[in-house]
């Protein structure tokens, strides 16, 4: 529900930092009611945003800043880091278009804003390449996920399954 709060474009403006209060909160909540438990299963877990997110949209794009929001994420999320970040990039022009078609209140921003988020999070691919991967996700639904299939088995152990 919170999620939903966060992104619904009735809520209108939020401070940034309760908006990287209620991310945070959030995300300690699915950390701790869905991944935690599904890890401690031996269980893969693949999750759409997670940190990384955080610190681009709250540390850059609100201007919040990388240590204030990595701290509140690295409590939130009781210091769990995952092994593999894919980052999909597209050009400016069909962010825009996906933007504009997904109705949320962030995606609502602003292009000065989303710039900045873009610029965060190739920042945060090329300081931690062993953990990060960054992928062209522009194009079919199905040549994309070709894509991140290579770049994932690329950077599995050898020998792992994807």
């Amino acid at each position: 529900r919170l999620r939903e709060i966060l992104l619904s474009p009735e809520t209108g403006d939020l401070d940034p930092r309760a908006e990287a209060l209620l991310m945070a909160a959030d995300r300690a909540h699915h950390v701790a009611t869905k991944i935690r438990p599904a890890l401690n299963r031996g269980k893969d877990v693949v999750c759409d945003r997670f940190v990384g997110s955080s610190l681009a949209y709250q540390g850059y794009g609100r201007d919040l800043g990388i240590d204030a929001v990595q701290a509140l994420s690295t409590f939130a999320t009781d210091g769990l880091v995952p092994d593999l970040v894919v980052l999909l990039v597209v050009s400016p022009d069909e962010a825009g278009t996906r933007l504009a078609a997904a109705g949320k209140r962030l995606e609502a921003a602003g292009a000065e804003f989303h710039a900045r988020v873009a610029d965060a999070y190739l920042m945060l691919a090329a300081h931690d390449p062993d953990r990060w991967v960054v992928v062209d996700g522009s194009g079919e639904i199905a040549t994309i996920e070709a894509r991140v299939l290579e770049a994932v088995e690329a950077k599995l152990p050898s020998g792992a399954g994807a």
